[in-house]
């Protein structure tokens, strides 16, 4: 990887002032695109509801007790299972849906110059109608969030005239992980999302979740909130870092079908009691579609900065620290 210490004219406080420019400008035109509401969120919901993302199922969600002991709660690891849930609680009808601003904790994560255990990212989810349950409806709606990428570029390209290059293609580029396993067979999944990210520059992979041909995974989903035939991640290349940086995960979620499907593969049938899972079996909850976006991530790509640690205030260690200083990289 290379730094550009050149990469941004912006000083702390102008760093600042556009982060939250940049972020205004996002959600308001990606609340308008997929007709979202804004909603207050939760930070922490209690594990037995089965409300909290499991992610790959090895993430330890941080957790405490409450009232002298007697209430566990963990904090949120993202909210792909409480907006659905909240949709039909909040009486919101067949397309339309809500977006908020989801905090986390993930203690468990390597950081790099794209990873913190702070997570910040809009989580949206959608009402959907049943036959809107296909590839189609899926690249549609991606599609749509592609635009909103494309107006923002735009929009703070307009504002920072020093960031001369327009980094996004016209259009985005489909390819399931299996075409891509058959495209880059000798390469690690990791290194097949660089390549694919590197030619086409922004680009989404599908179906994520399933062993491939090869009998490997592209990458763990866990089964219980997307349908792994119906979702997949935004990427686009990274100059600064000469990588693919995932900017969105997101999909169709599980009816009742897909959930045991999913459950049963990964062994986790023991969830399928709690009460989310059961709602899901018994049709209770509306077919939605939804997704987080990263909103660091989404300044660090637009405002062309080389560490994730430039946008958000974070904690980093010894070593990340020195080597930032080293490369002229100012953490927040």
């Amino acid at each position: 990887m290379r730094y550009n210490s050149d990469a941004t004219e912006l000083n702390l406080k102008e760093t600042q002032i556009a982060i939250k420019t940049l972020k205004d400008y996002f959600q308001r035109d990606l609340a308008n695109t997929l007709n979202l509401a804004r909603v207050s969120a939760p930070l922490m919901v209690r594990p037995e509801t089965g409300l909290n993302d499991n992610l790959s199922g090895v993430e330890k969600p941080v957790n405490f007790k409450v009232q002298k002991g007697s209430i566990n709660v963990e904090i949120v690891q993202s909210l792909a299972k409480w907006k659905r849930n909240a949709l039909k609680e909040y009486g919101f009808n067949t397309y339309e849906g809500l977006y908020t601003d989801m905090n986390a904790i993930r203690p468990d994560e390597t950081l790099d110059e794209i990873h913190s255990i702070y997570v910040d990212q809009w989580d949206w989810e959608k009402i959907i109608k049943l036959e809107d349950r296909n590839k189609n409806y899926l690249r549609q709606t991606v599609s749509e969030i592609y635009e909103v990428f494309k107006n923002t570029e735009d929009y703070i390209n307009h504002i920072y005239p020093y960031i001369l290059s327009k980094k996004l293609p016209e259009e985005i580029t489909f390819i399931t992980t299996q075409e891509l396993e058959d495209l880059y067979p000798k390469y690690s999944p990791k290194e097949r999302e660089k390549r694919i990210a590197k030619d086409k520059k922004a680009v989404f992979i599908e179906e994520i979740g399933y062993r491939l041909n090869s009998g490997n995974k592209h990458d763990d989903r866990s089964p219980d909130y997307d349908d792994w035939n119906l979702n997949g991640d935004i990427l686009f290349w990274n100059e600064p870092l000469e990588n693919a940086l995932e900017l969105s995960s997101m999909g169709i979620r599980v009816n009742a079908d897909s959930l045991e499907k999913q459950i049963r593969i990964d062994e986790k049938e023991e969830r399928l009691s709690l009460p989310y899972h059961q709602n899901i079996l018994n049709n209770v909850l509306p077919y939605t579609i939804g997704g987080g976006i990263g909103q660091s991530r989404l300044c660090m790509f637009f405002l062309e900065k080389n560490h994730i640690g430039e946008v958000q205030a974070a904690i980093w260690d010894d070593e990340i620290i020195k080597h930032s200083k080293e490369n002229g990289i100012v953490l927040l």
